[in-house]
Order: structure tokens, then sequence, then C-alpha cells
């Protein structure tokens, strides 16, 4: 018979229990016992409604503290020897560190974060060497796995595989990751037997990386690492999952391995469905992802029936399982939190728990025919037809404006060198000029005052006068510690593409969709729902009663079209290279007016871009050719004097560095603290044009940095630019930073730049 299965399920609780109790925990007011015994509260909550909502295969081990990839980490002892891990588990206080750093004299930095692969999660890169050692530590699935059954719940452990966590690690030394495979094997096999021991009987195996460009070598680490592992025990079953694409030219390598199972992604790829039924052994379970794991909105039933029945018409129904196609992680809790929502808004959503409900829906309908789920499928094709006619996704008048866009409209006015000269002669900065990334400490009295905005407590009078307070003073502390170029502080803002979202027409907002991106940092995606478009300014008014308050430039501050896209849940019914045409529209619109305002200086943040590369080579170019194109469709009306900056996180920069240039960005900015400028080897082997500001501390530890430190970062990082070209900054924004943090190191940060002034090559006034 036809079972329901899940990869994942969201970590952190319907009202981020897990974000309160993390922070509880790193401020002091709750121990290590506390803190666990609140995840055991959530692991075990997450466990009851999978059950509840009829789940035959639940997942364990999918619950983190921090970061899935941290614990493997642990789990095979990769820890890094700056640590001073000894060996043997890793304490509680030694995996925060590895997340976030070390605190007051500790001065250690944590492991480098990027996102996991073209999601909005954040994973911990493992850093490895020539003589690594792995260890297996399998305490934590093993307590996971016997606390499910004690719950009466038989669980199917999953683990990271063991290809796919080499692939995603770091040589320290240069060299290959795969080359360590023989050595991290015996870790993984001792894992898998004491799953084993304890009574499990499937162990899931996520490998991301087979549906990716793959050398021969991975080729073959893949084979290698499969008979291993299929010889740990034979009491075990594994299931392989791939998700975020199809196996395509790596399904000859899935077929030929000894495994029991396989998972793909029949949302993103299912075009494979055919080609992967035809040729996996009709012994194996073949686990189908029918409902989306990425997306909020409500399943297609009558096109999840056909994959699902596509499957069966060749597998053997009793092997064949129906599941997300990826971990519930990326998707926000329970839509039943949200009491505000439009109600025919709220009709075309569906959260993880609705998921749990579409799964069995999808089965019945299997199991059953569409005579036993009539009404669910009557009501998913009136869905259908009411999103594809409602005036709440559709605009005429949009529409037109955006087949109306030409190619002088992508186009500024001037060369990059023409316009710096006149930029350096309105701004007149020195060498190293020095600004930050934009947002400065969210502290628990903005929070407050916000809130009670929202609760009717305050006024919007008064909270106004509170953010005009928080303004001043911030501009003030800035003209105190002479940094060259300002910015306002972002007090407003509730984040950075929430704040637009809710000023654009097209968006909606939920009060608790709540997803995790790092750690115990949540974001709250707004949903696009509709044709965008801008109907007011948006930042001008902050950003003019900022610049009014000093005579140093005022950054504007905007998050960019590819951003705004990749960081909100996207309609499934518009090409998305459209939805970002029509955001670059609306911002564009208010950078003009940010200019007619006097502001000399706009940043449009585009820490997304390389995160909305496709995972295949092949579709790359059309990618970048739009995500290139909006962003300079948003930019590009301005005056050759009007400087343009943008920002990204952390990349690898490499292979898209020609789009990068091709933004045309007067300066970018990159975080290159963590790495100690490693990022900044594409922009120097490329020879970048144009203005560089190598992000100088890592914010994301709590950590303030010596000053010998930024100038030594400064100084590798001059060895390969023109000094006149770099900017000086932190590696991204400040909000989640207390002010105890922020002072000293801005302090030290200006320091570092003036120290190194008199060694730069005048700018010329």
């Amino acid at each position: 018979m036809t079972v329901t299965a899940l990869l994942g399920f969201p970590r952190i609780g319907p009202q981020r229990e897990l974000k309160r109790a993390l922070e509880a925990h790193w401020s002091g007011t709750l121990d290590a016992a506390g803190l666990e015994t609140a995840a055991e509260r959530l692991r075990s909550a997450r466990w009851a409604r999978q059950k509840h909502h009829g789940v035959a295969v639940v997942p364990s081990n999918d619950f983190s503290l921090y970061d899935h990839v941290l614990d493997t980490c642990c789990l095979v002892g990769a820890i890094p020897e700056r640590f001073g891990h000894r060996g043997g588990p890793v304490d509680l206080a030694t995996y925060f560190r590895l997340a976030r750093g070390g605190r007051g004299n500790d001065q250690v930095a944590a492991l480098e974060m990027t996102k996991w692969f073209d999601t909005n999660y954040h994973y911990l890169v493992p850093e490895l060497t020539a003589e690594q050692e792995f260890t297996a530590d399998a305490a934590k699935p093993l307590a996971e796995f016997r606390a499910a059954l004690s719950q009466g719940i038989h669980t199917r452990p999953v683990l990271v595989g063991p290809v796919t966590f080499l692939l995603l690690a770091k040589r320290l030394d240069g060299g290959q990751t795969l080359d360590l495979l023989p050595r991290l094997l015996p870790a993984y096999v001792a894992v898998l037997k004491t799953l084993a021991d304890a009574g499990a009987e499937w162990i899931q195996i996520d490998e991301p990386y087979l549906v990716t460009d793959l050398t021969s070598e991975a080729k073959a680490a893949y084979r290698t690492a499969y008979a291993a592992l299929a010889a740990a025990d034979p009491r075990l079953k594994l299931l392989v999952a791939t998700y975020f694409g199809a196996l395509d030219d790596n399904l000859s390598v899935v077929t030929g391995l000894p495994i029991h199972g396989l998972h793909v992604d029949a949302v993103r790829a299912p075009q494979q469905i055919a080609a992967v039924v035809a040729a996996i052994p009709r012994t194996w379970t073949f686990s189908v992802g029918v409902v989306d794991g990425r997306s909020p909105w409500r399943t297609d039933l009558d096109r999840a029936l056909a994959i699902v029945r596509q499957v069966t018409a060749v597998h053997s129904s009793s092997l064949v399982q129906i599941a997300p196609s990826c971990s519930l992680l990326h998707v926000p809790v329970d839509l039943t939190e949200e009491r505000q929502l439009d109600p025919t808004i709220a009709g075309w959503l569906s959260f993880a728990v609705q998921k749990l409900d579409e799964l069995h829906v999808v089965a019945s309908g299997v199991r059953g025919g569409d005579a036993v789920i009539t009404d669910h499928l009557a009501r998913s094709r009136a869905i259908r037809v009411e999103r594809a006619t409602s005036p709440l996704a559709c605009s005429p008048a949009v529409r037109a404006r955006t087949a109306a866009v030409l190619a002088d409209d992508l186009v500024r006015r001037s060369p990059y060198t023409l316009r710096s000269d006149a930029q350096q002669q309105a701004l007149k900065l020195p060498a190293f000029p020095t600004t930050t990334i934009g947002s400065f400490p969210q502290t628990a009295e903005v929070r407050r005052q916000r809130a009670a905005l929202k609760a009717g407590t305050i006024d919007q009078a008064a909270y106004e006068a509170f953010l005009r307070a928080e303004t001043e003073r911030c501009v003030r502390f800035q003209e105190d510690i002479q940094l060259d170029v300002l910015v306002h502080g972002e007090f407003e803002r509730n984040d950075m593409v929430e704040y637009f979202g809710e000023q654009l027409d097209g968006y909606v907002f939920t009060a608790n969709g709540w997803v995790q991106s790092y750690g115990s940092r949540c974001v709250k995606p707004p949903i696009i729902v509709g044709d965008v478009s801008r109907p007011l300014p948006m930042t001008v008014a902050w950003t003019r009663y900022a610049q009014s308050l000093t005579t140093r430039p005022m950054k504007g501050m905007l998050t960019g079209p590819v951003t705004m896209l990749q960081w909100s849940f996207v309609r499934d019914d518009l090409p998305r290279e459209q939805v970002c045409r029509q955001l670059a529209l609306a911002l564009r619109d208010e950078i003009n007016d940010l200019e007619a305002a006097g502001i000399a200086i706009i940043q449009v943040d585009e820490p997304a871009f390389r995160e909305g590369l496709p995972l295949r080579q092949r579709d790359w170019d059309g990618y970048l050719c739009w995500a290139v194109d909006c962003f300079r469709l948003a930019t590009c009306g301005v005056r050759d004097s009007t400087q343009i900056h943008t920002h990204m996180c952390y990349s690898e920069f490499n292979d898209i560095i020609g789009a990068i240039a091709d933004l045309d960005a007067d300066v970018i900015s990159i975080e290159t603290a963590r790495s100690r400028m490693e990022l900044l080897d594409a922009f120097v082997k490329f020879s970048y044009p144009n203005g560089i500001g190598p992000g100088v501390y890592d914010i994301h530890s709590p950590a303030v940095p010596e000053v010998a430190t930024m100038t030594s970062l400064l100084q590798l990082a001059c060895r390969h630019l023109p000094a006149e070209r770099v900017w000086v900054n932190p590696d991204c924004g400040l909000k989640t930073r207390g002010w105890a943090e922020v002072e000293p190191s801005l302090r030290r940060m200006v320091e570092a730049a003036c120290t190194l002034r008199p060694t730069a090559t005048a700018r010329v006034d």
C-alpha cells in the first residue's frame, strides 16, 4: 500500500520556541539542561504532530539546535584544531563556538557560513585538512531515535550523506575534500551500526549533490561510499534522498548503488519521473516528492495525483512513498496561526502542517481513486481558476509597463571611469572611505516600541518621534567616530525584504510565517501573490530626514530586485524573471525619487544574487542574463554623479564574476573577514574595474575585532587591489548585533582605515 513519508520538519516551533530558548541560553538565563529540555519538548511535539496527521514514515535526527551540517561535523569528529577540541563528544559550549565564534577574550573565529544549495537556509562550512581524523559520535541520532521510540514512533533517522558532506566542506590546505573519503567512511559505518543496534530499520541519507554537475571523481566517490555503507550492517536499509532538481546524467550513478530506496523531487523536476521509475530496480522503495517543500502554495492535487499514478503504473504501489519534494524546513509551520490574512489568499496557501494533510489526501486518492477525495479535488481546481482571474493577482497596467521596457533603460549614461570622477568631485571622499552596510542594532527597545505600535499602546506620532530620536543618535554616533559615509540605521525596518514588501502592491504578509535562516535567526518571508508595483515612495522621508542631520553623505538603502525575489515566497503562476522585472521597475521609481531628494549615494543590496544561480551550469546563462538586466533596470536611471553601491553576502564569486561586473555598480561590498580575504580572489583575478569594500570584520560573531586584525586584512586586499578603489566596511549589516559590540568595532575599523591613509594614493578632489 502506498504510504506517506517526510524527509524533515521545521525545527523552530510554531511560535519560534527554539529561537527563544537558544537566545536565553546564550544570554545566560537558561542553562544547558534547560535548553535540552526545551529541545526535547519541540522534538516530541513534532513527532506527535506528524503521527497525528497520518505520516507513516516519520524522520528523526532532522532536528538541530543550530545546523544539520554542523551536527554532521560533530557526528564524525570534524572539529578544526583552533577550537581546542581533544576528541570525544562535542560539548554544547564548543558546539556554539563553532557556530558563533568566541566571546570576550576568546577570539576564535566561527566556521564560515553559506547558503544551502539554492535555498535561503544557511549552513556552516566544514573545515578539513590533509591530516584530518574522523571519529564517530552517534549520541545525537541515537538519542533522538530512542526518544521517538519511547513515544511509540519508529522513525527513519536522517543523515547528511558522506559525499555531500565532503562536497560541502572546504580544505584549509587547498586539497580536494573527496580525497578524505576513505578516512571518513569508517565513522559513517560506525554510526550506522549503532543505529542498527538500537533497532533502526531504514536510514535516510541525504545526497542533494546528486542533482548538480558532478565530476567523474565525485561519481566514483558515490560508488565507493555506498559500497562501504551498504556493508555496514545487513539489518539496515538505505534510502538516498535527492532534492532541489533532477538526477539527469547522475541517474546511472544512483541506479548502480547498493541501496534499497530513492527519493526524488517531482516538484522542481517532474520531467525526470519517467526516466527514474524506468531505471530503478523494482525492489527499491521509491519516494516521490509531489508536495512542494519550499513553497507556501497549495498543492495542485490533479498534478500530484498524475505523477504518483505515473509511478504506480510501473512500480509496485506497495513500494511507493508519497512525500514532500524536500524537508519542510523551508516553509512556515502552521497556517492556522494566521488569523489576519485575506481569506481568499489564505485559501491559496499551505504551510508545513497543512502539507501533511495534502500528503494524506494524495495518498487516499491513489489508494481509493478520485471518488474518495471529490471535495478536495473540486476545491483544488476552483483555486487554480480563482488565482488566474483574481484582481489580487493580475494588474494589466503593471504588465503593460513591464512589456514596454527598452534596452536603453538598462544602461548608465557614462562608463565607470567617467562616473567615478564625477562622484569624487561631488563627494570628496578620503582614501579608504569608511561606511557600514546599512542597518544598526535593533535593540530590545526598538522591538518594544514596534510591538507597542502594533498593540495600539502608542500611536503613530509617538512611534515616529522615537524613531527620529534613534536615527539622530545613530547619525551623531557615526559622526563622532568619523565615518565617511553614513546610514540612517534602519530602525523603522523590521526586515530588509518585508519592510519594502509591505509598501508594494502584490505582496501579502503573515503574522507567524517564520522560517529558519540559521541558528536562532528566523525570517518571515513575504509572499508575492500578485503583480508588483510601488504606489508611494518607501524610504525617501526617512533618508531625507537623516541627511538633514549631517553634512556628510547619507546613503539611501534599498533591497535589490533579485534579493526581493529570492527572499520572498514567489508566486508559482508567473515566470520568476517576469516577477523580478516588476520589482525592478518599482525600485527604479524609488531610486529616482531618492536622487531627486538630494541623496547622492544609493545602495541597492543584492546578497541573494549568487544564490539564485541554478544548480546546473547549463541553466546559468539564462538566469544571469535576466538577473543582471533587472538590477540594471532598477539602477540605471540616475545621473553620473549619483553613486550606486551594492552588497553581496558569502558567495563563491569566481563562476559569476563577469555577471557581477555587468551589474555596473559603482561600489560593491562583500563578506570576506571569515575567509581572510579569500573570497576577494575572484575580483582580483578578474581585475574587477569598480570600487570594492571587502568586509574587514565578521558581524556574525559577537567578537570585537582588533585594529591590527582589520589593518592586516586591508593590507592583504591592497596587495592586489588599487588602494584608491578600496572601501572599508563590516561584512554585513549590524542589525543582529548589540551596541556594546558595534561601537568599539566601528571605532577600531575607522582607526584601521586611518592607519593606512598616509600610504594610499591621494584621491582627486
